[in-house]
């Protein structure tokens, strides 16, 4: 039973860990559990699609990478496809150009065809490689490619009006955040297309990683007209440049509504034709999530939209939503408000933005702890204005509060070091009779009022917060260019000179030495051989988990050291025999 209690011991610290990767990574849609498979390297540009009205032009200086765009059809929508060319629109004569607009923490670039977003630069966040450059969200490029776009498509009454591939005109105005200024505002107007007039005016906001955008959609025509506006985030299917092949965080469209809440859609479920969302809402956003980081299409509450997710061409997605804008009378204007978010995943930012928003930063299955332990994270990180010392802190205070709990573990614990000596001569003496060998180690145990599994629930209790902590410390933007001290310059990056890894893996040896050895020569070397090897994984993950490892590791180290004395147990290194 002894043996039996270790491995179980074992079983759930070591291979749960595994599992919970596993089941992670099924869930996100990766195959392996460690390795994932990167996605192709290059987004392949998309070939232009026919519109509506059979035309297969595109307009003059139009990129290949920017033809992006037909959505899935939607109920009594006559031609619901943002086509890829525009109507009409190798007879537009305005230029097409490119737009810088910058406030304090944004540097946006639109391309006048179709007033699309096609670069977001985050000032406030450093870039991957080169941290003297601010880190791109948004980018139109033959490496990579996720815009925003918009326009009109018809309704019931059919026709052709200005799409995202319109080239339209820029308004003069400021294009970059004035002191004192509280706002930026760049306008896009579209010609005349099918009797529409299509006005884009985005307004960004000093601090905010939100752009207000108002649509206004004016009938130049003689008849009334129905058109519908889609909004769409699209993207290919690659990887973050940094993503890690030893744990995974989930790339992909995200949808978010009241009634079914927020449900993330795998690239792989969208090639496979399988995704399952809510199709029509009155509520609700659509998202691009990539650790750290994302883009959110939003809508006010009580507007009618209709929700997609569809593969737009090799390795490029579009997920996003349309609403419709019933008749528009002629020599009248109709117009929409939405909003655009391009920024970093700060959860209290992300609550105050919108319903559900903060979702987009995914911690799975364990929600409803990882949420209030953010909460005591961010409050530590107040008061100690260093997240490496609110971690330390965070799992102090863990600690305590599962003192008790642990208490119970590690003095089960030492009763069983206490006796170990009785149990291993008892084996010897009837190792060649195993029935006997059982009844008997169960009278000992019935003696010495021991109990063999209950070193193991107490433990089992705090998995899951422990896991949901590790997801914090994951899925946290904060942690993201975080110092910590001396040589720890970023908490989200792994250690350079792999001092932390090595600390980790000591401290989990000396945890292992402080146990008594198995007697099976199999289980004591599976022993020494499960924390080297989990180890090995700690020298490429980011250095504020590390932290945490350790210090939960010191800490348990410290109380087992304390209750095994005052027990009567004095501590002893049992070092392993290969």
């Amino acid at each position: 039973m002894n043996d039996i209690r270790r491995t179980i011991l074992w079983v759930i610290f070591g291979f749960s860990m595994v599992m919970l990767w596993d089941q992670w990574q099924v869930y996100n849609g990766h195959k392996a559990t460690f390795f994932p498979s990167p996605a192709a390297v290059t987004a392949k540009a998309p070939a232009p699609a026919n519109p509506p009205g059979g035309q297969n032009s595109v307009p003059p200086g139009s990129s290949a990478t920017n033809s992006v765009a037909s959505v899935a059809q939607v109920p009594g929508a006559a031609a619901a496809s943002p086509a890829t060319t525009a109507a009409g629109a190798a007879a537009i004569a305005a230029p097409r150009e490119q737009i810088v607009v910058t406030t304090d923490v944004l540097k946006l670039t639109f391309d006048t065809e179709g007033g699309t977003v096609i670069r977001a630069e985050l000032l406030k966040d450093a870039g991957d490689d080169d941290k003297s450059k601010p880190f791109v969200l948004l980018e139109d490029d033959p490496q990579h490619v996720y815009v925003a776009q918009t326009g009109l498509i018809a309704g019931a009454g059919g026709g052709s009006f200005p799409t995202h591939k319109t080239v339209m005109t820029a308004v003069p105005g400021e294009r970059a955040l004035q002191n004192g200024a509280s706002d930026v505002v760049v306008r896009f107007e579209s010609p005349d297309v099918g009797g529409v007039k299509l006005v884009k005016t985005y307004t960004l906001q000093r601090g905010s990683y939100v752009m207000s955008v108002k649509f206004d959609v004016v009938n130049t025509g003689t008849v009334a007209v129905s058109p519908q506006l889609y909004l769409q985030l699209v993207r290919d299917g690659n990887l973050p440049q940094k993503s890690s092949k030893f744990y995974s965080t989930f790339t992909g469209p995200a949808v978010y509504t009241d009634a079914k809440k927020y449900q993330k859609i795998d690239f792989k479920k969208i090639d496979e034709n399988k995704v399952d969302i809510q199709k029509e809402s009155d509520n609700g956003y659509v998202a691009m999530v990539q650790h750290y980081f994302a883009s959110a299409w939003l809508l006010g509450d009580g507007i009618q939209r209709d929700l997609f997710a569809r593969k737009v061409d090799t390795n490029l997605y579009a997920v996003g939503m349309i609403t419709p804008l019933d008749n528009i009378a002629p020599g009248t204007t109709r117009s929409v408000q939405a909003r655009l978010f391009t920024g970093p995943e700060e959860e209290k930012k992300l609550d105050a933005i919108a319903p559900g928003l903060e979702l987009v930063k995914d911690y799975g299955w364990v929600t409803i702890l990882a949420k209030p332990l953010y909460w005591l994270l961010y409050n530590l990180h107040r008061f100690l204005d260093n997240w490496g010392w609110s971690i330390v802190a965070l799992v102090v205070l863990l600690k305590a509060a599962f003192y008790w709990l642990n208490a119970k573990a590690y003095a089960s614990m030492a009763k069983m070091k206490a006796i170990n000596p009785k149990i291993l001569a008892m084996r010897e003496r009837l190792k060649d009779k195993p029935q006997e060998m059982q009844q008997e180690m169960m009278k000992i145990y019935r003696e010495e009022k021991v109990n063999p599994m209950g070193g193991c629930f107490p433990i089992m209790i705090q998995i899951p917060v422990f896991i949901a902590l590790y997801w914090v410390l994951l899925s946290s933007v904060e942690m993201r260019g975080a110092p910590w001290i001396l040589w720890i310059h970023d908490l989200s990056s792994p250690d350079p000179f792999y001092i932390l890894p090595l600390v980790m893996a000591a401290t989990s040896m000396l945890q292992t030495a402080l146990n008594p050895a198995p007697p099976d020569p199999m289980q004591a070397k599976m022993m020494w051989i499960m924390p080297l090897a989990f180890s090995v994984m700690f020298f490429f993950f980011p250095a504020g988990l590390v932290v945490y490892y350790i210090t939960n590791n010191a800490l348990s180290i410290l109380q087992q050291w304390i209750i095994n004395t005052r027990m009567g147990v004095p501590p002893q290194f049992h070092l392993p025999k290969f």
